[in-house]
């Protein structure tokens, strides 16, 4: 055990972390690898790859994303900024390379080749403008002259436009739908959120009007008779075959036929082998970073850590709600991985950026009174944050 004495850097982040939300991460990423094991050895058999292929590549992120969770734990509010300003940079420089040189699939181009890895630099763009853009917020509420309101919408239309290129209907949409609560939570008024909300309304209609890929996916959602619906109806056979308590694990069957059994419709085959019970397990974890992240954010003294918090958390909750509703069929098919479960490396470690950006911004810090002295806030015991 850690004495409360000992002042070296590790003890130090041992008493301020969450050790909530820190487990509640590590159950994530310790479930996408065994979980693998269930959904993607029927998707490498039927690629002709070896039987445990995507669990191994999965198992060999985990390692680098457990690192980066751990190391931005420790990063200070400031030195969050910086990582993310960096990684937004080289995302942004690779989502213009991924426009000529990336790899095309089903008629986009979202990934391209980097040392033998194929990268999705959407997935790393995602944290990294959220916490850029809770900074110009901030900065824009605590001085007047810097115009960050204004640089916050040239991001947007920045990273908006990239992706909408490859085309990427739904990562436009995260990132505008996080973009526009980060806008909501530093006080907008009233007026100019309607307006934002007439703005999303009027991309949905026009996405629809104008994108072919994104008008079949809709009418397929509205008339299951007009297209090819077989991964969604093999997914809800996936839940009525499993039941309450699933078949067990490695005894499932439909998910064999499921082709994104593995990324996009993992929930689907946990259900199948596992049962609802642990699907709803798993439901709540998630719902338990999200509150207990937007917890912290709503205690935060600090604008930007507050901002920031909020928004990343926001960000990783839409995410999960997204690619869950399509496994439900509530929703249009979105190719959206569910973060740390599904399988995928730029999905993994971006997710991994997320939980350490949110460690490292929701970790106790040293506030100034009101007279200007600077009082420790000592470290509470988890139980004291629920």
């Amino acid at each position: 055990m850690v004495s409360r004495a000992d002042r070296s850097r590790f003890a130090e982040w041992f008493w301020t972390v969450d050790h909530y939300l820190l487990a509640a991460f590590g159950l994530l990423m310790l479930g996408g690898v065994v979980l693998s094991f269930a959904a993607s050895p029927p998707v490498a058999e039927r690629l002709g790859l070896d039987t445990f292929y995507f669990v191994k590549r999965q198992a060999l992120f985990l390692i680098p994303a457990i690192a980066i969770v751990l190391l931005g734990s420790l990063l200070s509010p400031r030195m969050v900024r910086r990582v993310a300003l960096a990684v937004f940079v080289v995302s942004v420089v690779l989502l213009v390379a991924t426009l000529f040189f990336g790899m095309e699939a089903k008629g986009a181009r979202r990934w391209i080749y980097i040392a033998g890895f194929s990268v999705q630099p959407s997935e790393f763009v995602k944290p990294a403008f959220v916490i850029l853009v809770a900074f110009l917020l901030s900065e824009s509420g605590r001085r007047r002259e810097v115009p960050g309101v204004l640089f916050a919408f040239v991001l947007f239309a920045i990273c908006a436009a990239l992706l909408i290129a490859q085309p990427d209907f739904g990562q436009t949409m995260l990132l505008g739908a996080a973009w526009a609560g980060l806008f909501f939570l530093n006080g907008l008024p009233w007026f100019l959120i309607t307006g934002l909300g007439i703005i999303g309304i009027v991309g949905l209609v026009s996405a629809y009007a104008f994108l072919p890929h994104v008008t079949e996916r809709v009418n397929r959602f509205l008339d299951p008779a007009s297209g090819d619906t077989y991964q969604i109806d093999t997914a809800m056979d996936s839940f009525l075959s499993g039941g309450w308590f699933g078949k067990g694990p490695g005894e499932g069957t439909v998910k064999r036929i499921l082709p994104d059994s593995h990324t996009d419709f993992i929930f689907a085959v946990v259900a199948e082998e596992f049962g609802v019970i642990v699907c709803l397990f798993m439901v709540m974890l998630f719902a338990f970073v999200v509150i207990r992240g937007l917890r912290h954010a709503s205690r935060d003294q600090d604008a930007f850590s507050r901002l920031a918090t909020a928004g990343l958390i926001t960000l990783f909750g839409l995410q999960v709600t997204i690619n869950l509703s399509v496994n439900l069929n509530l929703i249009p098919p979105k190719g959206m991985t569910l973060p740390f479960i599904s399988y995928g490396g730029s999905s993994l470690l971006s997710s991994a950026m997320t939980a350490g950006a949110v460690l490292a911004l929701t970790r106790r810090r040293p506030r100034p009174t009101r007279g200007g002295d600077i009082v420790t806030i000592a470290r509470l015991s988890p139980s004291s944050l629920m």
